[in-house]
């Protein structure tokens, strides 16, 4: 097990954002976390990257308890996550910008231009490698949220809708990237998406919530066709 959430919990005053929720994710799995929005998988996300500590229950990753651990030291250990808000250091170059997630494992200048322009060629971004982020269409932005994860050598990728208003060609690329990584150097990928066909495709498993709870999880084809998820988010058809 790399990852493993127990009983997690988080309240906002009266409101209970997530209840009692339990996964694990293996190395090389990628799994995916879906439910209607405001089900509470940005939460969970925030919670195990640090951003925010839980009510109750605890994280585990690689071994140790990381509950409440600021995000540098969760980042450090190997977990990066992606946001669905995207906002790139718009001053610097589309390089500059997977550099400096690079950065946190490597040393120089040089090695952290390697590994950055290795994760643009992945992406599809290699060709804007030298313009200014800000001069980067939405679908393009998503992509270099991606490359600045990736940069940062994670063991557990977080990916937060990273999927959202991209092309199908464009989705294709990124499911492509994030199978083959999957496979080729067990890095796991905890996934939230509301592209089904994103999900579906990449997801060796699936933990589907609903208010905060969890009311399935499973392969993706089971998760299709159990009544509950196809009440309460896939709109009564298994897609």
């Amino acid at each position: 097990m790399l990852l493993g959430v127990k009983g997690l919990t988080k309240r906002f005053a009266g409101l209970v954002a997530v209840m009692n929720i339990d996964f694990k994710v293996q190395k090389g799995e990628i799994l995916g976390l879906i439910g209607p929005n405001g089900a509470g998988k940005t939460t969970i996300f925030s919670m195990i990257s640090g951003f925010l500590k839980p009510t109750k229950g605890d994280i585990f990753f690689d071994g140790r308890k990381i509950t409440g651990l600021s995000p540098p030291k969760i980042c450090h250990l190997g977990v990066t996550r992606t946001f669905q808000l995207v906002k790139p250091l718009s001053r610097l170059t589309v390089l500059e910008n997977v550099m400096v997630g690079a950065l946190q494992r490597r040393k120089s200048l040089p090695e952290a231009r390697l590994v950055a322009g290795a994760v643009l060629e992945r992406l599809d971004l290699a060709a804007k490698a030298e313009v200014p982020a800000h001069s980067l269409t939405l679908p393009e932005r998503k992509r270099l949220e991606a490359a600045r994860a990736l940069a940062t050598g994670p063991k557990l990728l977080l990916l937060d809708e990273v999927m959202a208003g991209l092309r199908p060609t464009e989705i294709d690329v990124m499911v492509r990237c994030f199978a083959d990584l999957a496979r080729e150097t067990g890095l796991a990928i905890l996934l939230t998406e509301h592209v089904m066909r994103a999900v579906m495709t990449l997801s060796h498993h699936i933990v589907v919530l609903h208010h905060g709870r969890k009311i399935c999880e499973g392969t993706p084809e089971r998760v299709a066709r159990d009544p509950a998820v196809l009440q309460s988010y896939l709109g009564g058809v298994a897609p």
